[in-house]
Parts: structure tokens; sequence; C-alpha cells
């Protein structure tokens, strides 16, 4: 099989298209012929060598996937060859085919094409729970969402409006924050005219926010803390901007708030039954019409590369998706 492949550790441009044998499933694994692969963030980091998983080389990025079932472990049960489902998996779905945990393969409704497919799990994935189960986002508040426009974002506006909250997002252009207001932002901040925390400041009335949703870090992180209301919830999703920020810990005593950790990888694994039942309401969100992921871009195989440096760059207005 054809397989984009890291064979050391640097930038998207040193990922070549080579030939490796086709893997064998495990007796709680599915082998997967991949149709779609997501981009996401992690593949940035992975092939740098600054992810938490340092695959052995040759190793493929790409772990969100969505495909055809063509053969089952031992102890699989459940699925059927032929289904067609989506997982996330830690790497490899830069290729023709993968191996994925049987538990973590959901399978797709049939008016659900295998792009899209590919781009609802990670990015609404941990929205929902960093919204639902970390920050308990309840109808009627307020919530900030950084980064707006990039794929998590924009899931963070679907799933904020689809939990009945007011949503503010914020981005670095007018283009960006038009695709935002396009996916159910009420209100909109380009922070990089306006200054974040007086423009929160004139929305709010002065009270605040109640939760703000960060994936970017950096320099956003210290107004961001300080837009928060009394009872706030300031959600650590990534770090996209390259930097950790430090937080003045007075802050969160002043206002009673919390920064709340998001590890959504994690989770799925630690705490399965509730992962899947989120699964299966942003399953039913897809087919109601209530979430719909903005695919920015796609690229074959052998441009995989183009597509992480674009992410990388933060060129990308939702997802961009591989396509073997």
């Amino acid at each position: 099989m054809k397989a984009l492949v890291a064979r050391a550790f640097g930038p998207p441009e040193q990922l070549s298209l080579i030939d490796l044998p086709a893997p064998d499933p495990g007796p709680d694994q599915v082998l997967v012929r991949v149709r779609a692969c997501g981009v996401n963030f992690p593949d940035v980091l992975i092939i740098e060598g600054r992810y938490q998983v340092k695959p052995p080389f040759p190793f493929a990025p790409g772990c969100e996937v969505a495909g055809v079932v063509r053969q089952l472990g031992g102890r699989v049960n459940g699925l059927a060859v032929g289904d067609r489902v989506a997982a996330v998996l830690s790497h490899g779905g830069f290729a023709e085919e993968v191996v994925v945990d049987a538990r973590s393969a959901v399978r797709l409704p049939p008016n659900v094409d295998d792009v899209v497919g590919s781009a609802i799990l990670l990015a609404h994935g941990t929205a929902l729970y960093a919204l639902a189960d970390r920050a308990r986002l309840v109808p009627g508040e307020t919530l900030l969402v950084l980064g707006a426009a990039g794929g998590v974002g924009l899931a963070a506006i679907e799933i904020g409006k689809a939990l009945d909250a007011r949503v503010i997002a914020a981005a670095s252009s007018a283009e960006k924050l038009a695709v935002c207001r396009e996916h159910g932002a009420d209100e909109m901040i380009n922070y990089s005219s306006d200054d974040l925390r007086e423009r929160v400041k004139a929305l709010t009335g002065g009270r605040g926010v109640d939760v703000v949703f960060d994936p970017v870090g950096g320099d956003l992180a210290d107004p961001g803390v300080r837009s928060l209301a009394w009872g706030g919830r300031y959600l650590v999703i990534g770090f996209a901007s390259g930097e950790i920020p430090r937080i003045p810990l007075n802050l969160l005593l002043l206002k009673g708030a919390a920064i709340v950790g998001v590890y959504w990888g994690e989770f799925t694994k630690r705490e399965v039954d509730r992962h899947l039942a989120n699964v299966t309401r942003l399953v039913d969100w897809l087919v109601a019409g209530v979430i719909r992921p903005r695919i920015a871009a796609t690229f074959p195989l052998d441009r995989g590369g183009e597509a992480i440096r674009l992410l990388q760059d933060r060129r990308v207005m939702g997802k961009v998706v591989v396509v073997p």
C-alpha cells in the first residue's frame, strides 16, 4: 500500500510517499481502507517530534480517518466487512490502509460522505467534551472562542450554539470572522485590530464571559483570562501559536474562576462510555444539520505535506482533508 511517511522528525516538506506492507489487525482492531483523512494540529506536532506520541520511523501522520472496513480482528463484534466508519487514532492515517481499535470506529450514516466523516470526530468531539463535560456550559451563558475560524474553533461555535449559549468569535481577519458568522457566531472580535479585552467588555456590558475556549495560547491567554466573568471557566485546548502562556493566578482568585484542561484523547481512553455517548450525539446533530464541518480544501495523498503546511501556517478556515 502507499503511505506518506516521515523518515525523521522535521517539516511537512520532508514527508515522502513510499510502499509499505498492509498492516494486520490485532484481535480488537479492524483494518480500514482509508477514503479520507482529516488533518489536525497533532499532525504538525508529531512529524516535528513535539507530540506525546513518538512512533518509530518510518511513520505516517494522520489521526482522523473515514473509510471502509476490510478485515476484522478475531474478537471484534458489532462491525462487519464493508461497513463505512470513521475513527480516531494516534497516527497512520496518511495511507491507503490503516488499523484502528474497533471500539473507536463509528459507523457513518449513508448521507454523510467520507470527507465530512473524516472531519467530525476530533474537532467536534473536542469541542463537545470541552464545553459540555469540562465547562458545563448552560443555556444563556456567554462563550468566547479564540482562534475561532480554525477547525476546532468553528466546531466550538457550532457546539456552543447547539447548547444554547451566546457565542463571541475572535479571529485575526474580517474574512475569518465572516466564516464564523456563517457557522452561527453571534458577535465578532478582530483581535488584529481591536483590543480583545475592551471589546469583550463592550459586548458584555462589562460583565465578561462565562467560558473562554482557547486552542491558541500565546499572547491571547492573558486578555482571555482577564475577560472572564465571576465564576468563569478558561478551557485550555492547545497551543496553536506555539507558545505556552504563563497565567497570573491572582486573576483566577479575584474572579472566582477556574482554568480547566481539556485532554480529549485521554478522555476517550479513560471514559469510553461517555465518549461514545458524545459521538452518538455528534452524529445525530450532523444528520440533523445542527453541525456542518467546513471543508476548506482536499489534497491527494502525495500532497499531504502541503495540507499540514497550510494548517501549520494558520491559513485554514475549517478543516483540510487528505484523500488517498
